[in-house]
């Protein structure tokens, strides 16, 4: 995995963040929003684990909502909210971590149940 490509990943769009991290070696990540961490994994199964930046002070809300984070995802996908803000609103909505699935293009938010929302890419099928 080619570090140098990760971390030119970030302040990027998703679908641009997404074809950087895949030309790094990139093939799936997970999004701690508790410990606000992200971790990376490679096709080699090689990890690199980073900090997510966001207020550290924020807390995921106890109870999963499925139209929170369906409300977010429109939002950021509309240029209407930057990144931090999307990480805020689906704290809010009760997503605890999140894995994006390079290959299989999709995003599975999940809550601190194990309820969870399976997402294409965005204009993916």
């Amino acid at each position: 995995m080619d570090e140098r490509l990760v971390k030119s990943a970030h302040g990027m769009t998703f679908p641009d963040a997404v074809v950087r991290l895949a030309e790094a070696g990139v093939t799936r990540y997970t999004v701690d929003l508790i410990r606000f961490e992200r971790t990376l994994y490679g096709s080699d199964d090689e990890t690199l684990q980073d900090d997510v930046a966001i207020n550290s002070m924020l807390e995921v809300a106890p109870r999963f909502s499925e139209a929170g984070v369906k409300a977010a995802l429109a939002a950021v996908q509309a240029g209407k909210i930057d990144y931090a803000e999307f990480l805020r609103q689906i704290m809010a909505a009760g997503v605890a971590s999140y894995a994006v699935f390079i290959k299989g293009r999709k995003i599975v938010y999940t809550g601190r149940d194990g309820d969870a929302l399976a997402e294409p890419f965005p204009g993916g099928k």
